[in-house]
């Protein structure tokens, strides 16, 4: 494994995964820059890294993203480094998701990989006690905010 990549080439910046051992397994990423969550298929292993940018188009198509972002975003990713993080904020957050996750899947059989994704992205989540960040809304304010010109991310 490499060392956590400083400066990502993609506006969602890097993703945090965990596996989920689930029937049938799936893995689930959340991005460093919205808390975006995404599951995918964990099965096989092997390609995930490779099968996840089709699972990323879905979601941010279920939130309305624009195609010239998502094609921005998914050219963007065509060199994968997988390594460890040292963001404590986005491991806490991956690990409360999967938690709901779990909860959402037990109570709620029916409910499908990209329902549990959608249904997350709505849930606030606490960044350092100050303040709350809705993953959703951070997605629209980024996209927003990159349609206006600006380079800020979230």
């Amino acid at each position: 494994m490499d060392d956590p990549v400083v400066e990502p080439s993609t506006k969602l910046r890097n993703w945090c995964a965990k596996p989920l051992f689930w029937r049938p397994q799936h893995a689930f990423f959340v991005s460093e820059s919205t808390f975006l969550p995404v599951f995918a298929p964990l099965a096989p292993a092997s390609t995930l890294a490779m099968r996840f940018p089709d699972e990323l188009a879905t979601i941010l198509r279920a939130h309305g993203v624009p195609e010239s972002f998502i094609a921005d975003e998914l050219a963007a990713m065509d060199d994968v480094v997988v390594s460890r993080t040292n963001n404590r904020q986005v491991l806490g957050v991956l690990n409360e998701f999967a938690f709901m996750a779990n909860r959402i899947r037990r109570l709620h059989p029916e409910v499908t990989p990209l329902q549990w994704a959608l249904n997350l992205a709505e849930t606030p989540v606490g960044v350092h006690g100050k303040t709350y960040v809705f993953p959703d809304i951070a997605l629209r304010e980024l996209v927003e905010s990159l349609a206006n010109g600006s380079s800020d991310t979230v």
